[in-house]
């Protein structure tokens, strides 16, 4: 759906927040809203249903987002944002959250990263396309669980949440700046047999990290151990840095059915 003339600030916004929802407006495009609203699937049925677009673009968001990222994440100020129907406003929260979830990590701020994380992951329904997970997960979830217990990964993996089961293995890449593929791996496997393209796509994509960044043999040994269940578009995904004999073998290998199972 496009964003028109009714769309404003969610009712009952805090006054800080004002300022930004009257300068997204502002930037508004409709020509790019309808372009978008096609991309990301929103008729009835798709992944992205009802979802209402300002037709702003991802660099527009993220320098409206710069004058907040330096101020301390206040949940109160940015909830009614991240609840709003507008596919924008909920991007652009999580664009302030991921960039000052970054800043935290790297100064060890810990109180206040987990207070992102945990506002986070109770509105995980609210974070509901690939584009809002892809842009926010990271440095939110994988960046805080980076020296703490990763069980979190494993419950969002087996989550009935389409969105959760992708903040699962997109967050894993946070890991490959140490080397750390293990979690990946095991969190890909899990999610092998489920049936959602998104899932498929975010898989293959992580597999194809891990071998370009840490260690091309290891995706090789995953590759050859679980070739024969992987959804095709997951294969294709992993192996898109491999030289063409390469890519050609493996989709060549003999592979089983789709997977009945999974969500």
């Amino acid at each position: 759906m496009v964003g028109q003339a009714q769309v404003s600030a969610p009712h009952g916004i805090v006054t800080i927040m004002d300022d930004l929802v009257r300068a997204m407006e502002a930037a508004a495009s409709p020509e790019n809203a309808r372009a978008l609203a096609r991309y990301f699937k929103v008729a009835p049925g798709s992944y992205g249903e009802g979802d209402i677009f300002l037709g702003l673009k991802l660099s527009e968001l993220r320098q409206l987002a710069k004058p907040y990222v330096s101020s301390i994440f206040e949940p109160e100020q940015w909830l009614q944002l991240l609840h709003s129907p507008i596919h924008e406003h909920r991007q652009i929260t999580l664009v302030v959250m991921s960039e000052r979830a970054k800043k935290l990590t790297k100064r060890g701020s810990d109180e206040e990263l987990r207070l992102i994380y945990d506002t986070y992951l109770g509105n995980t329904r609210y974070v509901n396309n690939w584009d809002l997970v892809d842009v926010s997960c990271g440095p939110i979830v994988g960046g805080y669980l980076l020296d703490r217990d990763r069980s979190p990964l494993y419950r969002l993996a087996r989550s009935d949440l389409l969105w959760e089961r992708r903040i699962a293995i997109v967050s894993s890449q946070a890991f490959l700046a140490r080397g750390e593929t293990s979690d990946l791996y095991r969190l890909a496997e899990i999610l092998l047999p489920d049936r959602h393209d998104l899932i498929h796509k975010a898989v293959g994509w992580s597999l194809r990290e891990a071998g370009k960044k840490v260690d091309r043999d290891e995706l090789r040994r995953f590759l050859d151990q679980h070739v024969s269940i992987m959804p095709r578009t997951a294969l294709r995904y992993a192996i898109e840095h491999f030289d063409p004999a390469e890519r050609q073998h493996y989709l060549a290998l003999p592979r089983a059915a789709a997977p009945t199972r999974g969500r």
